[in-house]
């Protein structure tokens, strides 16, 4: 043994001697350094102290200063002491001066580099320097890993106060520390875990996105390594991030939620407060942040699936394919994501149906989207829930963002695709029946068309007689209600097609209300579209036969309330759609139609009500061909329609209301007369009933009642000559002699138009020898006109005394003769004279 020690002793050095030898002699040489640079640092002149500093890190890099540490050696080696650390802890509190003191505090803190970091932190005020120090925590954390758990308490406190620094990189830095920390020490962190998720939350709205960033990501690792306990506190900081302008800041959430729906230690019992961030992600605006968020949650499913391969094995071994309709069958979520939100759904649809009424816009976005994934997810587990979702998308259709409006459409088209209609029509029929509102039929539109044609046929009919029930097809008159009412319609004809032919007289009648309704409001194209659909389904051609197919029931059903009509009933309004767009099929329902109208425009009935249908009627008339008399059927119907509808119109009321009746009524007269759609005879008994009224009507204050008038005279007249009562006949010159001092420049005219023709009904024979005195009468009249200041006038008075020259023309020459010399002009009486001297000599 001592031979062997003797040996050994006695053997040459070998290369591991070798290297401690030099080691012990640059540790000698930096050792004779120090001590003469660190007197220096303790200098009253902080000159002398900053060149001290920099002699000692001059020192400390060259030749002599030990090699760096392996992190085996930093964990092994204590912080600087004794002579070294001593004399550097009161250059890093150097104070202020006139001469910058953050070079002795810097060169300081860099000195404290080697070998390790200080203990402890002093004030400082130094942006750069609190960055610097805080890498040299960061720096001692990385290389002193588990070693520096019994310092843990002090590195968090440190963190605490850096976190919320005012400097960004020095946030930044301590995020990177902070992170470091947890993953350094894991067995001892989550003692101290809880203190840092504070300033983390504090921090995590830094109007530095970069701050942001690393605030989450920070977070993410503290609480992977920490307690499960801070997710509740983050989450709520989480979800608001969300909202943030800056992809990056998003992408880090989705990193982080993702991360801990994999790793976190208690992600079970947080996985319905993690799923609608991760879910809410699938729906970002930035594709590349959707596509991690998918890629991230499919691992998420496939590692739960795995976890639970047991208790799946039937669904994994029987797998069910998509649903017929699934709106992406080749994107189905795996399983493993689908039971995720089943077995959670019923947690976490509380805080949607709030969050999708809140009123901030951004999260009433984000929640109607997110509501969207969970029910393609959960399939036909939905059915438990319905109640809760059709309520949720009732109150979100109504909102005014069209992003919100669009994401639950969405949402309800996928309660179609995946819930029976027996259970979906329940609820949203008696939604409709207790408040009926566009949201709502919004709402079942939007789930008609998602669901099946073969699923919606046995309900068709039932779809239908609840649309054209009049609570709801009458329910409201505002615009947007009429649009999503057609929308209901519309869907119907377009998912089920040729089944809806069995209640196509159901949906024409909403069609018609919804025309009536809208009103100028614009639908009258779409609806006119839909109609042309439903034709199409009907395989006739067009709405017109639609019509004729339906006009009768549409009749009957009108003619049962008509006489409890208003100018506010709607079904006056729906009658006013059915005579004005019914075309040729209104010949075919006189028995209903011409009854109505009696009824409606008695003198006792609205006059408004009976203004609209006047209108109406007059519109009608000018086609008659093409509508009433379609069928040829009209003129049965014809005394009815003079002498129970338009007597008692044109008979003098007082009132402006009675004289606007009166203008209607003339002006249906003179539609009907000249729709060439009766015969002279016709005429000649209309004539017989309505002229003592026409010729009153030529005193109304209305100058288009008075000229409409005239215009009916002179057709009565051209239609009537020689077969009308001389007596009767004498009576109606005079009223045409007085609207020739009408204010009315047209009306004038049409009287002596008027005059023309009634000169001609004279015949010029013996029996004229009965109109001479009246004649004479007339011809004074005139050439008081043949002088008036309008030279139209002058013209047309002209044209009849010409007319009328040829019963009495000796006559007529004395009368012009013998005023002649008293008009202003005598022109117009010398082409007279003239027109007459060239008549051929009386018989």
């Amino acid at each position: 043994m001592a031979a062997l020690v003797a040996a050994e002793t006695a053997a040459p050095p070998g290369p591991a001697e070798a290297a401690e030898t030099s080691e012990t002699a640059e540790a000698a040489e930096l050792s004779r350094a120090l001590s003469r640079l660190l007197p220096g640092l303790e200098a009253d002149s902080k000159l002398g102290r900053r060149r001290r500093s920099k002699a000692l890190q001059r020192a400390s890099r060259g030749g002599v200063a030990p090699r760096r540490p392996k992190p085996a050696d930093a964990r092994a080696r204590p912080p600087p002491s004794g002579p070294v650390g001593a004399p550097l802890l009161p250059a890093l509190a150097c104070a202020p001066g006139p001469i910058r003191p953050e070079g002795c505090r810097a060169l300081a803190a860099h000195c404290w580099t080697w070998p390790g970091p200080a203990r402890g932190r002093p004030p400082e005020t130094c942006e750069e320097l609190r960055l610097a120090l805080v890498q040299l925590l960061s720096l001692a954390v990385r290389l002193g890993g588990a070693a520096l758990a019994p310092h843990l308490d002090d590195a968090v406190r440190v963190l605490c106060c850096t976190l919320l620094d005012p400097f960004a990189a020095v946030r930044r830095e301590s995020c990177e520390c902070a992170a470091d920390l947890a993953r350094a020490t894991p067995d001892h962190f989550h003692m101290q875990s809880e203190s840092l998720i504070g300033p983390l939350m504090q921090s995590i709205s830094h109007q530095h996105w970069k701050v942001r960033v690393a605030v989450i990501k920070a977070t993410g690792t503290v609480i992977q390594f920490g307690s499960g306990k801070s997710v509740d506190d983050v989450l709520p900081h989480f979800a608001q991030r969300l909202f943030d302008d800056v992809p990056q800041v998003r992408h880090a959430v989705t990193c982080v939620v993702g991360g801990w729906l994999m790793d976190l230690r208690d992600r079970y019992s947080f996985f319905h407060k993690l799923i609608p961030l991760l879910l809410s992600s699938l729906e970002d605006d930035i594709p590349a942040i959707a596509l991690e968020a998918a890629d991230l949650w499919e691992k998420v499913g496939l590692q739960w699936q795995r976890e639970n391969e047991d208790d799946l094995k039937d669904k994994l071994d029987f797998a069910t394919p998509p649903p017929a309709h699934h709106p992406s069958p080749e994107n189905r979520p795996v399983l493993g994501c689908r039971e995720l939100v089943f077995r959670n759904l019923s947690k976490i649809l509380p805080a949607i149906c709030h969050d999708v009424t809140d009123w901030v816009v951004g999260t009433r976005v984000k929640a109607a989207q997110l509501l969207a994934v969970l029910l393609l997810h959960a399939e036909d587990h939905i059915t438990q829930h319905l109640d809760v979702i059709l309520r949720t998308l009732h109150r979100a259709c109504a909102d005014d963002d069209g992003t919100v409006v669009s994401s639950c459409t969405r949402s309800a088209e996928l309660v179609g695709v995946f819930v029976s209609p027996e259970v979906f029509l329940k609820l949203l029929v008696s939604m409709l029946k207790k408040s009926p509102s566009p949201s709502g039929l919004l709402v079942l539109a939007s789930v008609l068309r998602g669901c099946p044609r073969e699923a919606l046929q046995p309900h068709v009919k039932v779809i239908a007689k609840e649309l054209a029930r009049p609570h709801i097809c009458q329910g409201s008159e505002n615009r947007l209600y009429g649009e999503h009412l057609l929308l209901c319609v519309q869907t119907l004809v377009s998912v089920c097609r040729e089944d809806c032919r069995g209640c196509s007289l159901q949906l024409m009648e909403v069609l018609v209300t919804v025309l009536a309704l809208s009103g100028a409001t614009g639908l009258s194209d779409k609806v006119q579209e839909t109609m042309d659909a439903l034709a199409a389904v009907q395989d006739v051609d067009g709405s017109q036969d639609l019509y004729r197919e339906h006009v009768g029931p549409l009749m009957e059903r009108l003619a049962a309330s008509h006489h409890d009509w208003t100018v506010h009933s709607v079904e006056l309004l729906q009658f006013d759609v059915v005579v004005t767009h019914a075309g040729p099929a209104l010949g075919e329902v006189l028995p209903h139609l011409v009854p109505i109208l009696r009824s409606c425009l008695q003198p006792s009935r609205d006059p408004q009500m009976r203004l609209r249908l006047f209108s109406s009627l007059s519109r009608v008339l000018l086609s008659a061909k093409q509508t009433v008399d379609s069928q040829g059927q009209f003129h049965h119907y014809l005394d009815t329609v003079t002498k129970d509808i338009l007597v008692p119109s044109l008979q003098w009321h007082a009132g402006k209301t009675a004289a606007a009746i009166r203008t209607a009524a003339v002006s249906c007269l003179w539609a009907l007369i000249s729709s060439e759609v009766l015969s002279e005879k016709q005429i000649r008994e209309v004539q017989e009933t309505l002229m003592p009224d026409i010729l009153t009507t030529l005193e109304e204050d209305s100058q288009m009642t008075r000229l409409i008038s005239c215009q009916i005279i002179n057709r009565f007249l051209k239609t009537c000559r020689g077969a009308v009562d001389p007596d009767k006949f004498i009576k109606i010159y005079p009223e045409l002699l007085k609207r020739l001092d009408d204010v009315s420049h047209e009306v004038r005219l049409a009287a002596t138009s008027a005059l023309v023709t009634w000169l001609a009904c004279i015949p010029n024979d013996d029996g004229k020898s009965y109109y001479q005195s009246n004649i004479q009468f007339l011809y004074r009249e005139l050439l008081v006109y043949l002088d008036d200041p309008d030279g139209a006038v002058q013209d047309a008075v002209l044209e009849v005394l010409k007319a009328g020259s040829v019963l009495f023309p000796e006559l007529l020459v004395r009368e012009t003769e013998a005023v002649v010399h008293k008009h202003r002009s005598p022109a117009r009486c010398e082409q007279l004279l003239q027109h007459l001297r060239a008549l051929p000599p009386a018989q």
